[in-house]
């Protein structure tokens, strides 16, 4: 059988005999221009035909690299797999040193990789959730520290930076914080007024909604609410810098990075998101104000009136501490996360999207042990 090759660079010839001797003649160089399709050619060919007897004859091969040498290689190794004789003859002086494979007699066996088993996955977290809390542990102290030395020297605080993480967190977030809360207010105004109506109970709508803004979901949706918005912003401004080894310039030059970077926006955020909350809660009573108004034919006097009767001081006071116990978590896992980035650009999206939500299972975590206080104090 003969066969001929369209490429310029290497013809070859096969010859078969009655026994499955096949000897395949090559001419032209056998380079790193066509090793690859020959690889291919040459290699589907001997496995539909499986000979039993493959002889290379290399006397019209003129140039012959390590990539034309791979090529016959190869033909050894699949002649090999199922036992059967493989030959090279007439070859070049200037060729024979690159065939010579008496130490490459069996192919390295190829070690497939297998995914992990459960154990070992299991373990593997495990590991890395105790690292974790091991440098959350740490951080915190560190925090800590660094919040106690500025209250000992006041003079150490970067207020610029500190003003301008306020205006970032707080009165940046007033439109979005005062949209999201009035329509929470409508939405739980109109959803409760189908089933109070059947009760002549309309204005039972104004205390169903004074206490959840005020008790739960102002402070929640808040913290969610910058989270989102200052909580990734602080991840990605640490880690940015963390990546471009600005983090290190500060350690040279003897500034601690934690009272640097970490104090201004763990007390503009403290500072800011108690008074967000607030603007949560009177914005949310104005939906439900607007509902009772427009739909269950309440006066804006009864409504409020209403209002203010079901709300105490004391659900104030525990919107408030809960509003600064979730600004120092968000502040602080943002800033958390971008001191844990390494790598590159792709570790910042990590790490901003780990900032938000731990940031929000953390808020959810807090304000069910407000909960349970609440609940047995």
């Amino acid at each position: 059988m003969n066969n001929q090759n369209a490429s310029p660079i290497s013809d070859y010839h096969i010859t078969e005999d009655g026994a499955e001797r096949v000897t395949l003649s090559l001419s032209g160089g056998m380079d790193v221009t066509n090793a690859a399709r020959l690889i291919e050619l040459f290699s589907s060919w001997i496995k539909a035909r499986r000979p039993q007897a493959l002889i290379v004859d290399l006397q019209g091969v003129h140039y012959l690299d390590d990539f034309g040498a791979l090529v016959l290689l190869e033909l050894k190794y699949l002649m090999d797999e199922g036992q059967r004789t493989f030959e090279i003859r007439n070859a070049r002086p200037e060729i024979e040193p690159l065939i010579h494979f008496e130490g490459l007699e069996k192919r390295a066996p190829l070690i497939k990789n297998r995914p992990p088993g459960v154990p070992v996955r299991m373990g593997a977290a495990a590991i890395r959730i105790g690292a974790d809390i091991k440098y959350m542990v740490s951080f915190i102290g560190s925090v800590f520290l660094a919040l106690l030395y500025t209250c000992r020297h006041p003079r150490s605080l970067r207020r610029d930076d500190t003003l301008y993480y306020m205006q970032k967190t707080g009165v940046d977030a007033v439109p979005i914080v005062g949209l999201i809360s009035f329509l929470l207010g409508v939405i739980i105004a109109f959803m409760s007024a189908a089933q109070l109506r059947q009760f002549s109970a309309n204005h039972l709508v104004a205390m169903l909604v004074g206490m959840g803004m005020v008790k739960e979901l102002g402070p929640i949706m808040t913290a969610i609410i910058v989270a989102g918005r200052s909580g990734s912003a602080f991840a990605a401004e640490i880690g940015t810098m963390r990546i471009s080894d600005e983090i290190d310039a500060l350690f040279t030059m003897g500034f601690d990075p934690t009272r640097f970077l970490v104090v201004p926006k763990i007390i503009a955020s403290v500072v800011v998101v108690p008074l967000l909350t607030l603007f949560s809660d009177l914005f949310g009573i104005l939906g439900g104000l607007f509902i009772g108004i427009s739909m269950l034919d309440l006066t804006a006097g009864a409504y409020l009136t209403e209002t203010i009767r079901s709300i105490t001081l004391g659900d104030v006071l525990v919107s408030y501490v809960k509003s600064l116990v979730f600004a120092f978590l968000i502040a602080w896992i943002g800033c958390l996360r971008g001191f844990q980035v390494r790598g590159g650009a792709a570790a910042v999206g990590q790490a901003t999207t780990s900032a938000v939500v731990s940031s929000i299972f953390l808020t959810i975590v807090a304000d069910a042990v407000f909960a349970v206080i609440q609940r047995y104090w």
